[in-house]
């Protein structure tokens, strides 16, 4: 069983120290995962301004809905890199970190004197993870990326939608896609340095990362030829597949992904065995080049009967079932609340709820601590950092913190 996230127990990544040189999503989705796990955050952040995403909305009682998701368990050090003295206590925390993570364009570190090569040289064992649009290197190094345009570049938005109209995915799964790939390249990293002491370079790029998600399409594309094409909430390949309204104006989600669900469906949830002796629908392949005929047919059986009545048929019949729930029936999803999903964390306005950390070690619970006001733990940063109150105090007032 898992320990519970607010107890004192020990985490993976206890005495990791990551300086986070970075903004608005991507990026601060990596972090807020390492920080989750115990590493220290230090996110820097513009003086007077901050991260962008911090004026995005003032949807949590007056904070940003984006800030609060992506920046709880970390430390906000305003600095502004510009000056010199500014790069200089960037370097100086370097000096003792684990990570530097940057998500600025391409160069932009580097230009600062704030790239791999030179924190590398002040510490060896470093590991510098980079994130950007397109990577660091290639033709559209230096194109500027969001994530609905990585989804574009991708191949995301021509395979989502219907067949007159293609869409974007509704959350920035670019962004959180490159952001997990991060998280996975940095601990990997950090597995390698126990045996060779040394830090290294990764770099990461949301093309790539979404790229990879494709899945099966290339090689539909490789063998056969075939751009694959938009099938609404139905499967590219299987059918039937995805949600199917009801008498009452709801959903019923459904898988039917072998011939012995497709016997069960057909027998026991629709009541249609006539269905199985049809050649039209013999094989999966037969089902998807007949998609239209047999979805207008279950289109119209479902819409006989509530949801309710349709998920109970495919629980008895032990075929996979659920329903379309929205972000409030997510919210209090039974499940949720057994598994204790919606945490608090405090924040600059007390106390608000996030949703919980999915990775559940039994011997590393994920933490739940305060989400930082802007520039709030600078000083005490640069305390740790050797900085004297009389240095700080100049840093101050010449607009470097």
């Amino acid at each position: 069983m898992a320990n519970d996230g607010n107890s004192s127990s020990r985490r993976a990544l206890d005495g990791i120290r990551v300086i986070a040189f970075e903004q608005v999503l991507s990026g601060p989705f990596c972090t807020s995962i390492l920080g989750d796990m115990g590493a220290e955050v230090i996110k820097v952040e513009r003086p007077g301004s901050g991260d962008l995403i911090r004026h995005w909305d003032k949807a949590v009682r007056g904070l940003s809905s984006g800030y609060v998701w992506l920046n709880r368990n970390k430390r906000s050090l305003t600095v502004d890199v510009k000056h010199d003295q500014g790069r200089e206590i960037l370097r100086r925390l370097a000096q003792r970190a684990d990570i530097f993570f940057e998500n600025n364009a391409p160069g932009a570190a580097e230009r600062a004197g704030l790239g791999y090569e030179d924190l590398k040289a002040l510490n060896p064992r470093l590991i510098y993870c980079s994130l950007s649009g397109y990577g660091q290197d290639g033709p559209y190094r230096d194109v500027k990326a969001y994530d609905l345009l990585i989804q574009g570049e991708g191949g995301i938005i021509a395979t989502t939608g219907y067949p007159d109209k293609p869409a974007r995915a509704g959350i920035a799964i670019a962004d959180i896609a490159a952001g997990m790939y991060a998280v996975i390249g940095i601990l990997l990293a950090l597995y390698q340095r126990e045996k060779s002491g040394q830090g290294q370079f990764i770099d990461i790029s949301m093309f790539e990362s979404i790229a990879s998600w494709l899945g099966y399409y290339p090689h539909h594309y490789w063998h056969q030829g075939e751009e694959p094409g938009r099938t609404g909430m139905r499967h590219t390949y299987v059918t039937p597949y995805g949600p199917y309204l009801a008498r009452n104006g709801k959903y019923a989600n459904l898988a039917v992904a072998t011939a012995k669900d497709w016997e069960a469906f057909c027998r026991e949830v629709i009541q249609r065995p006539d269905l199985l002796a049809d050649a039209r629908f013999a094989t999966v392949e037969a089902r998807r080049e007949n998609r239209a005929a047999l979805d207008e047919t279950i289109e119209k059986i479902f819409l006989e009967r509530d949801h309710t009545e349709w998920l109970e048929r495919l629980k008895k019949a032990n075929l996979p079932y659920g329903e379309v729930r929205g972000i409030a029936e997510v919210l209090a999803h039974p499940q949720a609340v057994a598994r204790r999903l919606i945490r608090e964390v405090e924040s600059p306005v007390g106390r608000v709820p996030v949703v919980g950390n999915p990775l559940r070690l039994s011997d590393s619970p994920a933490r739940y601590d305060r989400i930082p006001d802007l520039g709030e733990d600078t000083e005490a940063i640069l305390r740790e950092a050797g900085y004297s109150e009389e240095a700080i105090q100049k840093l101050r007032r010449e607009k470097v913190i």
